[in-house]
C-alpha cells in the first residue's frame, strides 16, 4: 500500500500549538511534509519606494521560522526551507516527494489570495488539491450568526452579535510526534543581506526589545497575565498592553490560545482588553474578505477620496521622519522608525494627524506602516487607516488631532522627552 504523504505550507502560521494544518495532516497522512517559502515578493520595493518588509520584521520573521524550525525537530520532524516563488516550488516539492495534497491557511488580502491561487492552479495541473483552512481569526467563519456577505459594517454590531450568538472553539491539540519523509537538505534560513536588508540598530530608547518564535509567545503571554494581575492589585493602574501582536501577526501564537489564557485567568471575559484585541482582528479580516481591495483606494468605500493638501511630498517626508515640530508626533515617529513598534493610542494619533491636519493621502501613511511595523498585517494595518481617514467601515468623520489627547497620554512629558532626545545626550549625560 502506498504512504499518503501531505505537504504543509506554513506561512503566517509559525507554531505547532493550536495548528489545525498541522494536527490534521499527522491524522489523515502517514507522513508530514512542513514548507516554509521565503518569497522574494515581500522584500521587494514598492512602486511606492517603500520596501514592503522592513529589516526589523524580517528579523522577527527569521527567528520564529528557526524557532518553528527548533520546534519541529522537537516532535522527530523537519522544517524544509526554500527560497522562492511557491507556484513554482510547492508543485516541484510534491512531485520530488510524491505529495497526495498539500494543506495551508487560507489569507484574506488580495496580494495574499493570489499567491494562494497561482499555487492552487499549478497543483491543479498536477491533480493535486490545496485544501484551505481557517485558522487566523478567534472566531471560525463557520461560526459566526451572519455569512461574510451580510457581515455588519459597524464595528459595535458585530462585537454584539458575535459576542451573544457565536462561540470561540477550543484549541486544537499538538501532536505528539511528526513523520517526515527522508530530507537530504533541509536548506538553510537566509539572512537579511541575502533578502536585500541590513541589520537593525538597536536604540538605547527602546523599552522593550521583541524576538521572534513560539517559544516567546507563550512566555509573553505567561508574562502578561502575571503583570496584569499584579495591576489590578494597585488601585489607579491602567491596562497594561498586552504586546502580543507581534506573534499574533506572524502565527507563533493563535487568537484561540490567547482567548482561552484569558478565560483561565478572569471572569468577564466579553470585555477583557485582549478580548476586545483580538475581536477588531477578527473583523478587519472579516471585512477584508467582504470588500477585498477597496481598503487599498483612496476613497475606500466612498465615492471621492479625502481632500489634499499641495505639497504631499513635503508634509508626509516631516511626518515619516518625525520632524513635524509637533512633539508627541515626532516623538512617536522616532519610536516607530527606530523599534518598529508604537502604541495602539499613538498610532491612532499619528494617523489622525497625517490624514486630517496635514491632508496627506491616507494610503502613504499605510504603506510606510507596512514597511515599518513589526506587527504588520494587511487587513489590521489597512483597515484601521481608512477607518481614521473616514473611508472605510464605521468611519468617523469628526476624527481630528486633538494636542490634548497627546497630553493624555503622556502627562508628564517624559515619552517625549525620551524621544526626541539623541544618541549623542545620552552618551554626554554618562560621560
Amino acid at each position: 500500500m502506498t504512504e499518503k504523504t501531505i505537504l504543509v505550507w506554513f506561512r503566517n502560521d509559525l507554531r505547532v500549538h493550536d495548528n489545525e494544518i498541522l494536527l490534521e495532516a499527522t491524522r489523515k497522512a502517514d507522513k508530514v511534509l512542513p514548507v516554509y517559502c521565503f518569497d522574494s515578493h515581500y522584500f521587494e520595493t514598492t512602486t511606492a519606494g517603500n520596501l514592503k518588509t522592513g529589516n526589523i520584521r524580517a528579523r522577527f520573521l527569521l527567528e520564529s521560522v528557526a524557532d518553528l524550525r527548533r520546534n519541529l525537530r522537537a516532535l522527530g520532524s523537519e522544517l524544509l526551507i526554500v527560497h522562492g516563488n511557491p507556484a513554482e516550488l510547492l508543485p516541484q516539492l510534491a512531485n520530488q516527494y510524491q505529495i497526495s495534497e498539500v494543506y495551508h491557511h487560507r489569507e484574506v488580502a488580495f496580494e495574499e489570495t493570489a499567491i494562494s491561487e497561482q499555487v492552487e492552479a499549478a497543483l491543479w495541473k498536477m491533480k493535486l488539491n490545496l485544501k484551505h483552512f481557517i485558522g487566523h481569526t478567534l472566531y471560525h467563519k463557520e461560526d459566526l450568526p451572519f455569512p461574510i456577505k451580510d457581515i455588519p459594517d459597524s464595528f459595535n454590531t458585530f462585537k454584539k452579535k458575535v459576542e451573544r450568538d457565536s462561540d470561540v472553539r477550543p484549541v486544537v491539540q499538538t501532536p505528539d510526534q511528526i513523520h517526515t519523509p527522508d530530507i537530504t537538505e533541509p536548506g538553510e534560513l537566509p539572512t537579511l543581506e541575502q533578502l536585500g536588508l541590513t541589520e537593525p540598530v538597536e536604540d538605547w530608547r527602546a523599552q522593550y526589545h521583541f524576538t521572534g518564535g513560539e517559544a516567546v509567545a507563550l512566555k509573553q503571554l505567561e508574562q502578561y497575565f502575571i503583570e496584569h494581575m499584579q495591576n489590578k492589585q494597585v488601585k489607579g493602574i491602567r491596562h497594561q498592553s498586552s504586546r502580543l501582536s507581534p506573534w499574533l501577526a506572524f502565527g507563533c501564537v493563535s487568537p484561540r490560545q490567547v482567548y482561552w489564557e484569558v478565560v483561565k485567568h478572569e471572569m468577564a471575559v466579553n470585555n477583557h482588553p485582549l478580548t476586545l484585541e483580538l475581536l477588531w482582528r477578527d473583523y478587519f479580516r472579516f471585512m477584508f474578505k467582504k470588500h477585498s481591495s477597496k481598503f487599498f483606494s483612496p476613497a475606500g468605500f466612498k465615492d471621492t477620496a479625502p481632500d489634499l493638501a499641495d505639497n504631499q511630498d513635503e508634509l508626509f517626508d516631516r511626518w515619516k521622519t518625525g520632524t513635524t515640530s509637533v512633539p508627541f508626533i515626532d516623538a512617536s515617529m522616532h519610536e516607530l522608525n527606530a523599534t518598529g513598534y508604537i502604541a495602539n493610542a499613538n498610532r491612532q494619533v499619528v494617523s489622525t494627524y497625517l490624514v486630517k491636519q496635514l491632508k496627506v493621502d491616507w494610503t502613504r501613511g499605510a504603506q510606510w506602516f507596512e514597511e515599518k511595523l513589526i506587527d504588520y498585517s494587511p487587513a489590521s494595518n489597512w483597515g484601521n487607516w481608512a477607518y481614521i481617514a473616514g473611508v472605510g467601515n464605521d468611519p468617523r468623520e469628526n476624527r481630528y488631532f486633538n494636542p490634548k489627547s497627546a497630553a493624555e497620554l503622556d502627562p508628564k512629558g517624559e515619552y517625549v522627552k525620551l524621544w526626541l532626545q539623541e544618541k549623542s545626550s545620552k552618551l554626554a549625560a554618562s560621560a
